[in-house]
Protein backbone atom coordinates (compact mmCIF):
# COMPACT_ATOMS: atom_id res chain seq x y z
CA UNK A 1 0.00 0.00 0.00
CA UNK A 2 1.26 3.93 -0.80
CA UNK A 3 -0.08 7.02 0.08
CA UNK A 4 -0.58 10.41 -2.46
CA UNK A 5 0.58 13.45 -0.28
CA UNK A 6 -0.78 17.20 -1.75
CA UNK A 7 1.90 19.56 -1.13
CA UNK A 8 2.43 23.28 -2.04
CA UNK A 9 5.07 23.46 -4.32
CA UNK A 10 7.66 26.01 -2.37
CA UNK A 11 10.95 24.86 -1.43
CA UNK A 12 10.21 24.62 2.15
CA UNK A 13 6.18 23.09 1.76
CA UNK A 14 8.21 20.35 -0.28
CA UNK A 15 10.73 19.69 2.31
CA UNK A 16 8.24 19.32 4.96
CA UNK A 17 6.44 16.94 2.21
CA UNK A 18 9.27 14.68 2.05
CA UNK A 19 10.22 14.74 5.64
CA UNK A 20 6.81 13.46 6.55
CA UNK A 21 7.22 10.83 3.50
CA UNK A 22 10.41 9.69 4.95
CA UNK A 23 8.78 9.38 8.29
CA UNK A 24 6.33 6.76 6.82
CA UNK A 25 9.12 4.94 5.41
CA UNK A 26 10.94 5.22 7.89
CA UNK A 27 7.86 3.33 9.70
CA UNK A 28 6.78 1.54 7.21
CA UNK A 29 9.80 0.41 5.39
CA UNK A 30 11.52 1.85 2.35
CA UNK A 31 9.12 -0.35 0.01
CA UNK A 32 6.09 1.99 1.14
CA UNK A 33 4.96 3.69 -1.35
CA UNK A 34 4.87 7.58 -0.81
CA UNK A 35 3.81 9.74 -4.15
CA UNK A 36 4.15 13.73 -3.76
CA UNK A 37 1.76 15.90 -5.74
CA UNK A 38 2.34 19.50 -6.16
CA UNK A 39 -0.61 22.12 -5.92
CA UNK A 40 -0.90 25.88 -6.40
CA UNK A 41 -2.88 27.87 -3.77
CA UNK A 42 -4.66 31.32 -4.15
CA UNK A 43 -1.81 32.10 -1.35
CA UNK A 44 1.06 31.15 -3.85
CA UNK A 45 -0.56 32.96 -7.13
CA UNK A 46 -1.15 36.46 -5.47
CA UNK A 47 2.08 37.80 -4.90
CA UNK A 48 1.72 41.90 -5.44
CA UNK A 49 -0.62 42.59 -2.50
CA UNK A 50 -0.13 41.77 1.80
CA UNK A 51 -1.46 38.86 2.69
CA UNK A 52 -4.20 40.82 4.71
CA UNK A 53 -5.44 42.66 1.86
CA UNK A 54 -5.91 39.44 0.04
CA UNK A 55 -7.89 37.99 3.19
CA UNK A 56 -9.94 35.04 3.47
CA UNK A 57 -9.38 32.02 5.24
CA UNK A 58 -7.42 29.39 3.73
CA UNK A 59 -5.23 31.51 1.53
CA UNK A 60 -2.50 28.33 1.46
CA UNK A 61 -4.48 25.31 2.11
CA UNK A 62 -8.06 25.47 0.75
CA UNK A 63 -6.96 23.66 -2.80
CA UNK A 64 -5.02 20.97 -0.79
CA UNK A 65 -8.35 20.61 1.00
CA UNK A 66 -10.42 20.22 -1.57
CA UNK A 67 -7.92 17.47 -3.34
CA UNK A 68 -8.44 15.73 -0.46
CA UNK A 69 -12.22 15.96 -0.39
CA UNK A 70 -12.28 14.59 -4.38
CA UNK A 71 -10.10 12.09 -3.68
CA UNK A 72 -7.64 13.04 -5.23
CA UNK A 73 -4.85 13.31 -2.25
CA UNK A 74 -5.08 10.72 0.74
CA UNK A 75 -3.11 13.54 2.90
CA UNK A 76 -2.31 17.40 2.83
CA UNK A 77 0.58 18.09 4.31
CA UNK A 78 0.99 21.94 5.93
CA UNK A 79 2.95 24.51 7.94
CA UNK A 80 0.50 24.37 10.84
CA UNK A 81 0.32 28.45 10.87
CA UNK A 82 -1.21 28.43 7.64
CA UNK A 83 -4.07 26.26 8.71
CA UNK A 84 -7.53 27.52 9.45
CA UNK A 85 -8.59 26.45 13.02
CA UNK A 86 -12.19 25.81 11.45
CA UNK A 87 -11.50 23.34 8.94
CA UNK A 88 -14.02 22.10 6.39
CA UNK A 89 -16.26 19.06 7.53
CA UNK A 90 -15.00 15.42 7.34
CA UNK A 91 -11.09 16.88 7.43
CA UNK A 92 -9.08 16.96 10.45
CA UNK A 93 -5.53 17.22 11.43
CA UNK A 94 -4.62 13.26 11.93
CA UNK A 95 -1.06 14.10 13.10
CA UNK A 96 1.84 16.57 14.03
CA UNK A 97 4.81 15.35 14.48
CA UNK A 98 7.74 16.76 16.47
CA UNK A 99 8.27 20.47 16.34
CA UNK A 100 11.31 22.63 15.43
CA UNK A 101 11.66 25.90 17.03
CA UNK A 102 8.80 28.07 16.98
CA UNK A 103 10.45 30.90 17.40
CA UNK A 104 10.90 33.51 15.20
CA UNK A 105 14.22 34.85 13.35
CA UNK A 106 15.70 38.23 13.16
CA UNK A 107 17.96 38.25 9.44
CA UNK A 108 19.55 41.18 9.29
CA UNK A 109 21.51 41.99 6.26
CA UNK A 110 24.84 40.99 5.46
CA UNK A 111 26.39 44.62 5.73
CA UNK A 112 24.86 45.32 8.90
CA UNK A 113 25.55 42.44 10.92
CA UNK A 114 29.21 42.70 9.96
CA UNK A 115 28.92 46.29 11.33
CA UNK A 116 26.79 44.73 14.39
CA UNK A 117 30.00 43.21 15.06
CA UNK A 118 30.57 42.32 19.04
CA UNK A 119 27.23 43.14 19.82
CA UNK A 120 25.90 40.14 18.14
CA UNK A 121 27.66 37.96 20.96
CA UNK A 122 25.64 39.85 23.74
CA UNK A 123 22.16 37.54 24.36
CA UNK A 124 20.40 39.90 25.26
CA UNK A 125 20.24 41.93 22.12
CA UNK A 126 17.21 41.72 19.56
CA UNK A 127 15.26 44.11 17.42
CA UNK A 128 17.67 46.45 19.13
CA UNK A 129 20.21 45.77 16.29
CA UNK A 130 17.82 46.84 13.47
CA UNK A 131 19.88 50.20 12.35
CA UNK A 132 17.88 53.63 13.31
CA UNK A 133 15.05 54.06 11.17
CA UNK A 134 15.73 50.74 8.68
CA UNK A 135 13.37 49.11 6.95
CA UNK A 136 11.92 45.64 8.21
CA UNK A 137 10.61 43.18 5.70
CA UNK A 138 7.19 41.13 6.70
CA UNK A 139 3.79 40.28 5.28
CA UNK A 140 2.51 39.66 9.32
CA UNK A 141 0.15 41.57 11.23
CA UNK A 142 1.54 39.92 14.28
CA UNK A 143 5.16 40.87 13.51
CA UNK A 144 4.30 44.41 12.09
CA UNK A 145 2.67 45.09 16.15
CA UNK A 146 5.47 43.89 18.07
CA UNK A 147 7.79 45.34 15.89
CA UNK A 148 6.38 48.43 16.55
CA UNK A 149 5.82 48.02 19.97
CA UNK A 150 9.40 47.39 20.19
CA UNK A 151 10.96 49.41 17.72
CA UNK A 152 8.49 52.67 16.43
CA UNK A 153 11.25 54.30 14.86
CA UNK A 154 11.30 51.45 11.90
CA UNK A 155 9.55 50.99 8.89
CA UNK A 156 7.55 47.83 8.48
CA UNK A 157 7.36 47.20 4.70
CA UNK A 158 5.50 44.04 2.56
CA UNK A 159 7.53 41.01 1.61
CA UNK A 160 6.21 38.37 -0.44
CA UNK A 161 8.00 35.06 -1.94
CA UNK A 162 9.81 31.48 -0.40
CA UNK A 163 12.62 32.01 1.64
CA UNK A 164 15.05 32.35 -0.87
CA UNK A 165 13.46 34.93 -2.39
CA UNK A 166 12.83 36.93 0.80
CA UNK A 167 16.60 36.85 1.20
CA UNK A 168 17.96 37.66 -2.12
CA UNK A 169 15.68 40.56 -1.70
CA UNK A 170 16.83 41.66 1.85
CA UNK A 171 20.73 40.98 0.48
CA UNK A 172 19.77 43.16 -2.81
CA UNK A 173 19.46 45.91 -0.21
CA UNK A 174 15.37 46.11 -0.36
CA UNK A 175 15.50 46.12 3.31
CA UNK A 176 17.70 46.13 6.50
CA UNK A 177 16.14 43.11 7.89
CA UNK A 178 13.76 40.09 7.86
CA UNK A 179 11.30 38.79 10.67
CA UNK A 180 11.31 35.16 9.20
CA UNK A 181 10.26 31.93 10.83
CA UNK A 182 13.25 29.77 12.74
CA UNK A 183 11.92 26.41 11.53
CA UNK A 184 11.91 27.80 7.79
CA UNK A 185 15.05 28.66 7.95
CA UNK A 186 16.71 25.41 9.44
CA UNK A 187 14.65 22.83 7.52
CA UNK A 188 16.66 24.76 3.95
CA UNK A 189 19.90 24.97 5.50
CA UNK A 190 19.55 28.51 6.13
CA UNK A 191 20.06 28.64 9.87
CA UNK A 192 23.26 30.71 9.40
CA UNK A 193 21.53 33.27 8.17
CA UNK A 194 19.19 33.79 11.79
CA UNK A 195 20.94 36.75 13.35
CA UNK A 196 19.03 36.57 16.63
CA UNK A 197 16.26 33.77 17.61
CA UNK A 198 13.40 36.11 19.45
CA UNK A 199 12.21 34.88 22.94
CA UNK A 200 11.62 36.62 25.89
CA UNK A 201 8.92 39.55 24.93
CA UNK A 202 8.43 38.26 21.41
CA UNK A 203 5.88 35.56 20.61
CA UNK A 204 5.69 33.32 17.76
CA UNK A 205 2.37 32.52 15.55
CA UNK A 206 0.16 29.56 17.08
CA UNK A 207 1.20 26.87 15.51
CA UNK A 208 5.00 28.08 14.23
CA UNK A 209 7.47 25.45 13.82
CA UNK A 210 4.76 22.27 13.84
CA UNK A 211 3.46 20.67 10.59
CA UNK A 212 -0.12 19.27 10.02
CA UNK A 213 -1.41 16.61 8.21
CA UNK A 214 -4.64 17.22 7.11
CA UNK A 215 -7.03 13.72 6.38
CA UNK A 216 -9.95 12.44 5.51
CA UNK A 217 -11.74 12.09 9.22
CA UNK A 218 -13.19 8.64 8.64
CA UNK A 219 -9.95 7.42 6.23
CA UNK A 220 -9.31 4.60 8.76
CA UNK A 221 -7.06 2.72 6.94
CA UNK A 222 -4.53 6.18 6.15
CA UNK A 223 -5.23 6.73 9.86
CA UNK A 224 -3.57 3.94 10.98
CA UNK A 225 -0.85 4.46 8.77
CA UNK A 226 -0.01 8.37 9.86
CA UNK A 227 -0.95 8.16 13.69
CA UNK A 228 2.46 6.54 14.67
CA UNK A 229 4.40 9.75 14.09
CA UNK A 230 2.35 12.12 16.06
CA UNK A 231 4.36 13.86 18.65
CA UNK A 232 2.37 14.27 21.76
CA UNK A 233 3.73 16.99 23.27
CA UNK A 234 3.99 19.05 19.81
CA UNK A 235 -0.02 18.15 19.62
CA UNK A 236 -0.35 19.16 23.54
CA UNK A 237 1.47 22.55 22.66
CA UNK A 238 -0.30 23.31 19.35
CA UNK A 239 -3.50 22.40 21.15
CA UNK A 240 -3.72 25.23 23.19
CA UNK A 241 -2.10 27.79 20.85
CA UNK A 242 -5.16 27.39 18.14
CA UNK A 243 -7.88 26.90 20.96
CA UNK A 244 -6.87 30.51 21.76
CA UNK A 245 -6.90 31.36 18.58
CA UNK A 246 -10.23 30.15 17.20
CA UNK A 247 -12.01 31.53 20.57
CA UNK A 248 -10.86 35.33 19.49
CA UNK A 249 -11.49 34.05 15.82
CA UNK A 250 -8.16 34.88 14.79
CA UNK A 251 -6.52 34.42 11.77
CA UNK A 252 -3.39 35.70 9.55
CA UNK A 253 -4.66 38.96 9.87
CA UNK A 254 -5.15 39.33 13.52
CA UNK A 255 -1.99 40.33 15.50
CA UNK A 256 -2.05 37.52 18.09
CA UNK A 257 0.87 35.49 19.58
CA UNK A 258 0.81 32.45 21.45
CA UNK A 259 3.64 30.20 22.68
CA UNK A 260 2.88 27.03 24.69
CA UNK A 261 5.69 24.46 26.30
CA UNK A 262 4.61 21.24 26.99
CA UNK A 263 6.49 19.28 29.96
CA UNK A 264 5.10 15.82 31.23
CA UNK A 265 3.06 17.28 33.53
CA UNK A 266 2.44 20.89 33.01
CA UNK A 267 1.79 22.95 30.08
CA UNK A 268 2.83 26.65 30.12
CA UNK A 269 1.54 29.38 27.44
CA UNK A 270 1.97 33.05 26.99
CA UNK A 271 0.06 34.78 24.78
CA UNK A 272 -0.92 38.15 23.66
CA UNK A 273 -3.37 40.46 21.61
CA UNK A 274 -1.89 43.42 19.93
CA UNK A 275 -2.91 46.72 18.03
CA UNK A 276 -1.49 46.43 15.19
CA UNK A 277 0.42 49.90 15.35
CA UNK A 278 1.84 48.47 18.49
CA UNK A 279 0.55 51.06 21.05
CA UNK A 280 -0.92 48.74 23.03
CA UNK A 281 -1.29 45.05 24.22
CA UNK A 282 -2.52 42.46 26.58
CA UNK A 283 -0.59 39.67 27.26
CA UNK A 284 -1.45 36.56 29.65
CA UNK A 285 0.90 33.73 31.03
CA UNK A 286 -0.67 30.53 32.65
CA UNK A 287 -0.46 26.96 33.36
CA UNK A 288 -2.22 23.87 33.12
CA UNK A 289 -2.37 20.44 33.09
CA UNK A 290 -0.15 18.39 29.89
CA UNK A 291 -2.80 17.06 28.56
CA UNK A 292 -4.95 17.50 25.44
CA UNK A 293 -7.93 18.39 27.45
CA UNK A 294 -6.32 20.14 29.88
CA UNK A 295 -4.38 22.31 26.43
CA UNK A 296 -7.90 23.00 25.40
CA UNK A 297 -8.89 24.15 28.94
CA UNK A 298 -6.24 26.01 29.09
CA UNK A 299 -6.61 28.34 25.77
CA UNK A 300 -9.90 28.96 26.60
CA UNK A 301 -9.13 30.48 30.44
CA UNK A 302 -6.09 32.67 28.35
CA UNK A 303 -8.75 33.40 25.19
CA UNK A 304 -11.60 34.71 28.03
CA UNK A 305 -8.88 36.44 29.84
CA UNK A 306 -7.93 38.04 26.61
CA UNK A 307 -10.89 39.53 26.08
CA UNK A 308 -11.63 40.62 29.82
CA UNK A 309 -8.38 42.17 29.49
CA UNK A 310 -9.41 44.38 26.45
CA UNK A 311 -8.50 42.19 23.36
CA UNK A 312 -11.62 42.61 21.19
CA UNK A 313 -11.40 46.70 21.12
CA UNK A 314 -7.82 46.13 20.26
CA UNK A 315 -8.88 44.27 17.38
CA UNK A 316 -11.97 46.26 16.49
CA UNK A 317 -9.42 49.24 15.94
CA UNK A 318 -8.30 47.43 12.81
Amino acid sequence: MGLVIGSRGSALALWQSEYVAGLLQALHGPDFDVEIRVFSTRGDRIQDRPLPEVGGKGLFTAELEAALLGGDVDLAVHSLKDLPTELPEGLGVVAVPLRADARDALVLRKDHAAAAGDALMDPALGVELIPEGGVVGTSSVRRIAQIRRLRPDLECKDVRGNVPTRLRKLDEGGYDALLLACAGLDRLDLGDRVTRRLDGAWLGAPGQGAIGIEGRAGDMDVLELVRPIEHKATRIEVEAERTVLAALEGGCSVPLAATATASPSVLAIEASVLAEDGSDAVRIERRGESTLLGARRLGRIVARELIEGGALALLDRE
